[in-house]
């Protein structure tokens, strides 16, 4: 099969092939690992990794009530059940193997999706009826078609015409409504649009399989709470909160014991992050939509009267930091511009500095980004160390990523204890992955730093 790499921006590609060919040994190696990268950040991680409630069942109960929910789920499709194990090191992590890609007959009619909807469809997502953006006019329920995406974003609602320019083939799905009943009924119908039955990736849809018991949530995203080790009845911050997927897991771990403050500027995304908390019976946490950068430092000492918190208020702080997320896959064609690639360091160092201000001496403090650049990771990490003595890298549990990568202003020990999930980093010479460990490696393109606090 063809194998694809991410496009960027020509720029941009130049731009990140020199950051990493400038702190690399050896600049002929750089070239091909950036060739590796691309082609890997265009294809889906192999495995589903789900974080379960264990405040209401055991993992290995968790793991026998899905796998019998997923057999209903594949055999309805004709799909053989997929292979699932409960993570060796994480004792609230299921994980499934996803299978492709695999070769797809095209059919006569063509569905068109977004490039956002492509992307969920080759993670296990069906296609929901608004992201249905073109369909032939003789499309009826009950047909068998081909789904693509449109990759230049030029299709206007409601197009009938085939994709005469670049576009991508995620698979196959049989339509749940006839063409007319999506785009002419008022209001349109709701729910899934096209059942996706021969994707090119396959990997389970989770669409409202028990939210009661799992969460889907990126292998290093779940390691990045385990690594700040939150515990019962300390004071922590989620400086970046949205969507949330950290935020319930800080407040699981502390047994929803404690004080969790959750901040993110986005009112939707706030509401979404109560409901999860609502569905899994946490009520540790406080969220707030708002702009952290705002938040008035205080004096040190008394009660936390939000939006003014009292100077060195936290235990523990996550600053899971905006970022150009050039980490997450796949990813096809991103229209990240050169001068917004550039902008994220210094947006980043704002928060790092409202984060230090926040933080109690003794305290940790994680930041990490799922990016892949060297600018938002470990030259943010040497910025830091550089710019806050008090602040001092520490050693990470779990660390089943790689170290950081090469980087002036960094020792080989510090190195040791960043932590970088590199989807290229498991590629050997011959392209094959190290079937031992490649549920850690196969992964989107992630950063941990871990720091504590001493005093001045």
């Amino acid at each position: 099969m063809e194998r694809r790499k991410v496009e960027f921006k020509e720029d941009v590609r130049d731009y990140l092939e020199a950051s990493f060919a400038n702190e690399a040994q050896n600049k002929e190696e750089c070239g091909s690992y950036f060739d590796v990268l691309q082609e890997r950040l265009a294809s889906p991680p192999m495995f589903t990794t789900l974080r379960l409630n264990t405040t209401k069942h055991s993992a290995e109960e968790i793991h026998a009530i899905i796998s019998q929910e997923l057999q209903k789920v594949y055999m309805d499709r004709k799909w053989d059940p997929p292979q699932s194990f409960l993570h060796p090191e994480l004792d609230d992590v299921l994980v499934i193997e996803n299978r492709g890609p695999r070769p797809i007959k095209k059919m006569e009619k063509e569905v068109i999706i977004d490039k956002s909807c492509g992307m969920a469809v080759m993670r296990g997502a069906d296609i929901f009826v608004q992201g249905i953006l073109g369909a032939p006019t003789n499309m009826m329920l009950g047909d068998l078609v081909s789904v693509v995406v449109d990759l230049d974003g030029r299709v206007l609602k409601g197009d009938t015409q085939p994709l005469s320019w670049p576009r991508l083939h995620v698979g196959n799905g049989v339509a749940q409504f006839d063409r007319d009943a999506i785009f002419k009924s008022q209001p349109p119908p709701s729910g899934v649009g096209i059942l996706m039955t021969e994707p090119l990736y396959e990997a389970p849809c989770l669409s409202d399989l028990r939210p009661d018991l799992i969460m889907a949530q990126n292998l290093p995203s779940i390691v990045c709470t385990h690594v700040l080790d939150p515990k019962p009845g300390e004071r922590i911050l989620d400086m970046c909160a949205a969507p949330g997927g950290k935020t319930t897991h800080i407040a699981s771990r502390m047994q929803n014991k404690g004080e969790v403050i959750a901040i993110d500027r986005s009112d939707v995304k706030v509401e979404k992050i109560r409901s999860n908390l609502e569905r899994w019976a946490l009520t540790c946490v406080t969220c707030h939509a708002c702009d952290a950068l705002k938040v008035t430092v205080g004096q040190e000492g008394g009660d936390i009267n939000f939006p003014e918190i009292p100077a060195e208020y936290f235990d523990r702080i996550l600053l899971d930091v905006p970022c150009s997320a050039l980490g997450q896959r796949p990813s096809i064609k991103n229209p990240m511009t050169l001068n917004s690639l550039k902008s994220y360091p210094g947006y980043q160092r704002k928060f790092i500095r409202k984060a230090v201000q926040l933080l109690r001496p003794g305290g940790v403090l994680v930041y990490s980004t799922c990016t892949i650049t060297m600018e938002e990771n470990e030259k943010q990490a040497v910025w830091m160390l550089e710019n806050f003595p008090e602040l001092i890298l520490i050693a990470q549990h779990p660390h089943l990523g790689s170290r950081g990568r090469q980087c002036r202003g960094l020792s080989d020990d510090q190195r040791q204890v960043l932590q970088m999930f590199d989807p290229a980093c498991d590629i050997s010479r011959d392209g094959s992955c190290d079937k031992m460990t490649a549920y850690n490696r196969d992964t989107i393109g992630f950063f941990i730093a871990k720091y504590t606090k001493i005093k001045k």
